[in-house]
């Protein structure tokens, strides 16, 4: 619904020395599904600004038509005289006229649906996903910004991972417009289960509408996990980390110190639904690492103007799935029996997959800007593969190689520490395919082109070798579904007389 009475507000004010931003953000009529935002911004030393909306939110590698949300968009100067603003293309108002003055720019952003790579406003909260609220300066991203929260007179609570303002009940600040965008805000009457804290660090949970459950438990489960994930890094780079649940749904999305999840706590009694949803935590926690420190060359900075393509969101996605698929059983929280479904899960859903044979690894990461992180659908489904099913399972080939060739004095744990301490804390940079490659050779201490063939290329997966080599086997069967289709089916199992070397690797890696 449109409503001219609702409007965005960003007020810039003048500083020749440096540029200052300011926003807030007002709700005056929730129910309507519309929010404000007020911006006051000062020091542009140039006549003619352009200001854009993101066309896409990192964490999730779509285009989003972010702009078409903006609604009634006028400028003005500081004394109320109209300014023009020109559209140059969908997401793109350029203002003139505006060296050494102050100016304001007015919109509209009218929410539609929920999801959690998109904002949405309701009578009850508020979830804002910052990419598709704040216009950015062009070519000023690293402008510090602070941010003011106004909530509606019957809402009490902010959950964001944005750093409070001391002494100001409402006001964050960030870094730069990459940090505003990387802290999304849930707004309403929150709900906040027991904190716990991890080498002094506190890790909190808040969400909306998270249902009847056991939030000690759970709390108890994440500290585990935590604690897992930590173990494997070595070091914790936030003050403070929150998951945000953003309601009943589907995804989640990771952020530097905090992720927005999906989540609804009803059924987690059962054995099942619990171990779907610490899965989930473990993957978007443990992201906070890969990804978002353990990056990829082109993940960084960001471009929110156009696609950031990368060949190596098997990493980023995929070895996050391995990595939470262990760190839950390296906080006790699984079996070895549900660690081995985890990977049957997606080794069948892979060998079913026709598209295996047309696309590899690397270019399924390179085009799920076109296909989507599952693959495509419709008329060209078959021809492109996941790299959330494929990404785990070279992984836990890459880990066992490693453990081989150093008779288990090493595994994929140090080539994640590796890049880890040397690209993001010492080069403060991502990494290279090259220097990827390199870091797994460095810890293997020998080259390991065969397998990085199951990465590039389309070759068929030799599991018996690979697996073998932690203790492990792959009985391989057809069965006919309730269609008649014949499916292939992958059970894996644990070697019965494995060696000395076998036994000592399956050991480490199922943490007995």
């Amino acid at each position: 619904m449109k409503l001219s009475q609702s409007f965005v507000l960003l007020i810039c004010s003048i500083n020749v020395t440096a540029q200052k931003m300011h926003y807030s953000i007002n709700l005056p009529q929730p129910q309507t599904h519309v929010y404000q935002v007020q911006l006051n911004s000062s020091g542009w030393a140039k006549d003619t600004i352009d200001f854009k909306m993101p066309k896409w939110m990192p964490g999730y590698y779509q285009l989003i038509n972010y702009a078409a949300d903006v609604e009634n968009i006028t400028a003005q100067s500081s004394t109320g005289k109209t300014i023009t603003l020109n559209k140059l293309n969908e997401n793109t108002w350029r203002i003139a006229g505006v060296k050494n003055k102050a100016f304001s720019i007015t919109y509209n952003i009218n929410t539609k649906k929920q999801f959690v790579a998109n904002s949405y406003v309701d009578s009850a909260h508020a979830y804002i996903v910052n990419c598709n609220t704040f216009l950015y300066a062009d070519g000023h991203l690293n402008i510090p910004v602070t941010l003011q929260v106004n909530l509606p007179q019957q809402w009490k609570d902010v959950a964001t991972g944005l750093t409070p303002l001391k002494n100001k009940s409402g006001f964050f600040s960030a870094a730069n417009l990459d940090e505003l965008y990387d802290c999304p805000l849930l707004l309403g009457n929150l709900e906040a289960l027991p904190s716990f804290y991890v080498q002094g660090i506190e890790h909190r949970f808040i969400g909306y509408k998270m249902g009847q459950f056991n939030g000690q438990q759970l709390m108890d489960h994440l500290k585990k996990i935590v604690e897992a994930a930590v173990n494997i890094i070595g070091d914790i780079p936030y003050k403070q980390y929150t998951f945000i649940g953003i309601g009943p749904g589907r995804g989640g999305i990771e952020h530097l110190n905090n992720t927005t999840v999906s989540f609804e706590g009803a059924g987690l009694n059962k054995p099942e639904a619990m171990n779907r949803v610490l899965n989930f935590l473990a993957h978007e926690y443990f992201h906070h690492y890969n990804v978002k420190r353990i990056r990829p060359f082109e993940l960084g900075p960001f471009n929110y103007d156009r696609e950031n393509r990368t060949n190596q969101l098997w990493i980023s996605e995929g070895l996050s799935v391995y990595y939470e698929y262990l760190v839950v059983k390296r906080a006790g929280l699984s079996d070895a029996a549900v660690l081995l479904q985890n990977f049957e899960s997606n080794i069948n859903a892979l060998e079913n997959n026709a598209g295996r044979m047309y696309q590899s690894l690397t270019q399924a990461s390179y085009y799920t800007w076109k296909d989507g992180p599952f693959g495509t659908q419709g008329p060209e489904a078959g021809k492109s593969i996941s790299y959330y099913d494929k990404g785990p399972v070279v992984g836990l080939l890459f880990d066992f190689a490693i453990r081989n060739a150093t008779k288990n004095k090493k595994s994929l744990d140090d080539v994640m520490r590796l890049l880890y301490w040397k690209y993001y804390k010492q080069l403060q940079r991502g990494f290279t395919e090259a220097e990827f490659q390199e870091a797994c050779e460095t810890v293997a201490a020998t080259s390991l082109t065969a397998l990085f063939d199951y990465v590039y290329t389309t070759k068929e997966i030799d599991y018996d070798k690979y697996l073998a080599y932690g203790g492990l086997t792959a009985e391989k069967s057809t069965e006919t579904d309730s269609n008649g289709k014949s499916r292939i089916k992958i059970k894996l199992g644990f070697a019965t007389a494995p060696d000395s070397l076998q036994a000592a690797i399956q050991k480490s890696w199922l943490n007995k």
